[in-house]
C-alpha cells in the first residue's frame, strides 16, 4: 500500500427442500439499479462461496495494492499450522525489508536495521498499518527469497481455481518502488492484479481456514514488540470499524490497498442478520482525500447486498429434518440413529416481493439415500449424511465451490450387538439373498 493519512470522515452511510427436489430458476435480485462506482466489485455469502453481487468481477487487470497481504497471510498461517513456523519464530529485518521502511512513499513503520521481530507481531503490521517491510521480511522467512514466495503465492492462487492473476511480490507495491528487488522477469513498473472474484475467493479460503484473523482485523490498534525498543501501537487502516465515522456494525475484516495516495481497494466483511458476508471493492473511482471513498462504497455494496438476501431455515441445532429423519444401523443393538444437525441450517436465499424467503431456486440433497445404512458402531455426534443447499441463478458460486454443505450427525451412540448375533444376523442375511 501507498503511504496514507489516516483521518476520519463526516459522512456516515445509514444501514439502512428437500432431499432431491428441484424448482424453477432463482428471482436473481436485479442489479441494473445499483452499481458500485469502483473498476469491479464482488459480494458473496462466506459460508457457502455463494455470489450475492458482481461488477465487472471477473476483470483480472484490476490492482490490488496491499490486499496482496491478504494472500501472505494466508501464507503465514498456513506454515504455522504446518509446524514451520511458531507464532514467537523470529525473523530478521534484511537490507531489502529495512530500505523499504526508508520509503516515504510506502506504508511502513519502523524496524530496526539487522532487527529481529516475531511472527505474530509482523503479522499484525502487515495487516492493520500494511507494513511492507512486514511483508517482504515474512516472504524471506517462509520461501527463503521474496521470488520464491511469490511462487508459492501464485500455486496457492491455483489450488483454489484462479488461473489469470499477476502477481510479482508480496507486498503489493508497485515494482517501481522496490528499489530494483523486482521478481524475475516483471517489468519495471509491473503490479499485483487480480479480478474482485479472485480476491473474493482469496478472502473466502482465508476465513474458511483461518477464522482467527478476524481476531486480528477486528481491533482498531493492537500493541507492537511489547517490552523492546521498537514498542509501538499499530493502528487499522480500516475506516469501518467501530470509533471511525464511516464504521458499520459487525464489520470485523479486511484489509485495505491503495494504488495511488489514497486508499481506493477493501475487502471488507460483516456478519449481519445471521449470516456473514465478504465484500470486494477495487480501484474506486476518484477516492477522496480522506480515504473514505471505498468505505462508503462498502456500506453502500453491504446495504444492497442485505436488502436483497436473506437466510430461511431448514431446520434448528439439535433438531432431524423431516425428509430424513434417521439412518438405518446395521450389526447394531437398536435398527436405526437419529440424524441431527450439529448447528442451525439456514441457506442465503433472494429475498420475495413480499420479503418472505423466495425458497423457488433453493435446491436440498443428500450424500446418501435415504434407503442406506451404516455399519455399527456408530458414536453420538458422529457424521453420517452429508446435506448440500444449491442456489441456482446466473450469478452463480465462486471457483470449486457448488454448495454448502453440512453434516448431519448421530443423535446418540448406538452399539455393536454381540458376535453371536452378528454372526447369526449375516447368516440370516446371507441365506436370504442367495438362497
Amino acid at each position: 500500500m501507498k503511504k496514507i493519512a489516516i483521518t476520519f470522515c463526516s459522512f456516515l452511510i445509514s444501514l439502512s427442500v428437500l432431499s432431491g427436489f428441484s424448482v424453477s430458476a432463482a428471482t436473481t435480485p436485479t442489479t441494473n439499479d445499483f452499481t458500485v462506482a469502483a473498476k469491479s466489485a464482488i459480494a458473496i455469502d462466506a459460508s457457502s462461496g455463494k455470489i450475492l453481487y458482481a461488477q465487472n468481477a471477473d476483470d483480472a487487470s484490476t490492482r490490488i495494492a496491499s490486499i496482496t497481504k491478504l494472500l501472505t497471510a494466508y501464507l503465514v498461517y498456513k506454515n504455522v499450522a504446518e509446524n514451520k513456523l511458531t507464532w514467537n519464530t523470529k525473523v530478521p529485518i534484511s537490507d531489502y525489508a529495512y530500505e523499504l521502511t526508508q520509503n516515504s512513499n510506502a506504508s511502513n513503520i519502523p524496524l530496526a536495521q539487522n532487527g529481529q521481530y516475531t511472527v505474530k507481531d509482523l503479522l499484525n503490521a502487515l495487516l492493520l498499518p500494511s507494513a511492507n517491510s512486514a511483508a517482504v521480511a515474512l516472504a524471506e522467512k517462509i520461501a527463503g527469497s521474496e521470488p520464491k514466495f511469490v511462487d508459492m503465492m501464485t500455486k496457492q492462487m491455483k489450488d483454489w481455481g484462479i488461473t489469470d492473476s499477476h502477481l510479482v511480490n508480496a507486498s503489493g507495491l508497485p515494482n517501481d518502488d522496490l528499489n530494483g528487488h523486482i521478481y524475475p522477469g516483471s517489468g519495471a513498473s509491473a503490479t499485483n492484479t487480480m479480478s474482485a472474484k479472485a480476491v473474493a475467493t482469496l478472502s473466502y479460503h482465508l476465513i474458511q481456514d483461518f477464522p482467527e484473523i478476524l481476531q486480528i482485523t477486528k481491533k482498531t490498534e493492537i500493541p507492537f514488540d511489547t517490552g523492546n525498543e521498537a514498542k509501538m501501537t499499530l493502528t487499522n487502516t480500516n475506516q469501518m470499524l467501530s470509533g471511525f465515522s464511516t464504521s458499520r456494525t459487525g464489520v470485523d475484516g479486511l484489509k485495505t490497498g491503495s494504488t495511488s495516495f489514497q486508499i481506493d481497494c477493501f475487502a471488507g466483511t460483516t456478519n449481519q442478520n445471521g449470516f456473514r458476508t465478504i465484500t470486494v471493492v477495487l480501484e474506486a473511482t476518484d477516492p477522496a482525500a480522506d480515504n473514505s471513498t471505498p468505505f462508503t462504497l462498502t456500506n453502500q455494496l453491504m446495504n444492497y447486498v442485505y436488502g436483497h438476501w436473506r437466510t430461511t431455515s431448514l431446520v434448528q441445532k439439535n433438531q432431524s429434518l423431516d425428509d430424513f429423519k434417521e439412518i438405518a444401523v446395521t450389526d447394531g443393538k437398536e435398527k436405526s440413529v437419529q440424524l441431527v444437525a450439529p448447528q442451525n441450517i439456514t441457506p442465503v436465499v433472494p429475498y420475495a416481493t413480499d420479503g418472505s424467503a423466495d425458497t423457488k431456486s433453493l435446491t436440498v440433497k443428500f450424500s446418501k439415500e435415504k434407503t442406506a445404512s451404516v455399519e455399527a458402531t456408530v458414536t453420538k455426534n458422529q457424521k453420517l449424511v452429508t446435506l448440500s443447499t444449491t442456489v441456482k441463478d446466473s450469478l452463480g458460486y465462486l471457483p470449486n465451490c457448488t454448495a454448502e454443505q453440512i453434516p448431519l450427525v448421530a443423535k446418540k451412540t448406538v452399539p455393536r450387538s454381540s458376535a453371536p448375533k452378528v454372526f447369526w444376523n449375516h447368516f440370516v442375511n446371507f441365506v436370504n439373498e442367495k438362497l
